[in-house]
C-alpha cells in the first residue's frame, strides 16, 4: 500500500540528476559566448606557441655567445648578487635600527609601547635577583671569614 502512495516529500522533491540537468540548461552558454571563448582560447594558444618558439630560437642562437662570454658573466653575476644582498641587508638592518630606536624613545618617554610590560617585569626580576645575590654573598662571605679565623687562630 505504501508503494502506491509515495510520501509528499518524495513527490515534491525532484531527483538529483533532474535538478542537475535543469541547472545545467539554465546556465548553458549561448552561441555568441561559445564563439568568443573559442576565439580567445585560440589567440592565447597562438601567442603561447610563438613565445615558446621565440625563447627556444633565442637560446639556440645566443648559446654560443653565452658560452664564450661565461668567464665574464659568472664573476659579474656573483658580484651583482653580493652587492644586492649587501644592499638589502643594509636596508633591513637600517629599518630594524629605526624601529628599535623608535620603541626605545617611546619607552623612555613613558608612552608604554607594546612589550613594555615585559621589559618592566624583566628589569624588576633582575633587580630583585641582584639584591638577593648581594645579600647572600654578604651572608656567605661572613661565613667564610669566620671559617678562615677558625682554621688559622693566630691569623
Amino acid at each position: 500500500m505504501a508503494e502506491q502512495y509515495p510520501s509528499l516529500a518524495q513527490a515534491r522533491r525532484p531527483s538529483l540528476s533532474a535538478a542537475f540537468l535543469e541547472n545545467l540548461q539554465e546556465r548553458a552558454p549561448n552561441s555568441n559566448q561559445v564563439i568568443t571563448l573559442l576565439a580567445t582560447a585560440s589567440v592565447i594558444l597562438l601567442l603561447t606557441g610563438l613565445t615558446l618558439a621565440g625563447a627556444v630560437l633565442g637560446l639556440v642562437l645566443f648559446l654560443p655567445l653565452i658560452i664564450v662570454s661565461s668567464p665574464v658573466w659568472v664573476p659579474a653575476g656573483t658580484l651583482l648578487f653580493i652587492l644586492t644582498a649587501g644592499f638589502l641587508s643594509f636596508c633591513g638592518f637600517g629599518v630594524t635600527l629605526v624601529a628599535a630606536l623608535s620603541w626605545m624613545y617611546r619607552y623612555l618617554r613613558g608612552l608604554h609601547p607594546p612589550g613594555s610590560d615585559r621589559v618592566d617585569y624583566a628589569r624588576n626580576r633582575l633587580y630583585h635577583t641582584a639584591t638577593h645575590v648581594k645579600d647572600y654573598a654578604r651572608e656567605y662571605g661572613g661565613y667564610l671569614h669566620s671559617k678562615v679565623k677558625d682554621a688559622a687562630p693566630g691569623a
